[in-house]
């Protein structure tokens, strides 16, 4: 099947996994908007990359846990484009707090990580319903967590959101099944890159290598996930079969078996 001259909407794209998913659609020729909430320099280099695949994209500014800003976003990627065939939830946020620091997770906290990871995505969704049904099979794919299914995580409020995404994914995908729409999601463990680094910090006073390494002995495949491994998975649900949908993906190299 040719995707050229189909349309993505990426959320979160400016960066990790959102970026790497960005070019990956568009060296199958499918044009891309890159939502970002923060980061306009990150959106517009992404954006740059996707046009020397010879595909077209757009920057547009967001913040996901917003209703309104997701109706313009989608608003936006009608305008330049007329069509939306492919939404990848792919915005995220946390906050690291201990699990046992129960009254270090503040109101505020399960507010912002709820309404980025759990509503943003069904705000999103809802937004871009009527224009995923005028598409030949759109696709919704989600970007999780294997936090979603265990007891680690940055937080219990994290581990909830993406839990609670997981369910989006399944109700999503039953009640929008009838419109030709599939609603997948991918659960990745942690992922080798910029923010990991950025987190947990490398060098000789960082944890950063400490924690991959420790992460890919307990692993059975021995590695520890990459943005481009994530992003496989994605476009995986997006080139894949028709009929697949209300799956959630475990990408972690075996680590929860």
């Amino acid at each position: 099947m040719s995707y050229i001259g189909q349309t993505a909407l990426v959320t979160g794209g400016s960066s990790g996994v959102g970026a790497a998913t960005a070019l990956q659609l568009a060296q199958r020729g499918i044009n891309v908007v890159v939502n970002y909430n923060a980061s306009e320099a990150g959106a517009l280099a992404v954006v740059d990359n996707v046009i020397k695949c010879g595909c077209d994209a757009l920057a547009v500014q967001g913040d996901v846990s917003k209703e309104e800003d997701c109706r313009r976003i989608v608003g936006q990627t009608l305008e330049k484009f007329g069509r939306l065939d492919i939404l990848i939830n792919n915005a995220g946020t946390t906050t690291f707090i201990p699990h046992h620091d129960l009254e270090g997770l503040t109101e505020a906290i399960w507010h912002r990580t709820l309404g980025v990871n759990l509503m943003g995505a069904f705000f999103m969704t809802r937004a871009a319903a009527p224009y995923l049904r005028e598409a030949d099979a759109g696709k919704v794919v989600m970007t999780s967590s294997i936090a979603s299914v265990t007891a680690n995580g940055s937080s219990i409020a994290y581990c909830a959101s993406k839990a609670g995404m997981n369910s989006l994914t399944k109700t999503l995908a039953k009640t929008l099944g009838k419109d030709g729409i599939q609603v997948n999601a991918v659960l990745p463990g942690l992922i080798d890159g910029d923010w990991a680094f950025n987190t947990w910090g490398g060098g000789d006073e960082g944890q950063y290598e400490e924690l991959t390494a420790a992460f890919s002995e307990q692993t059975p495949l021995g590695h520890v996930v990459t943005p481009d491994d994530v992003a496989d998975a994605i476009l995986s649900f997006v080139t894949g079969s028709r009929y697949v949908t209300g799956q959630l993906l475990t990408l972690d190299g075996g680590f929860t078996l």
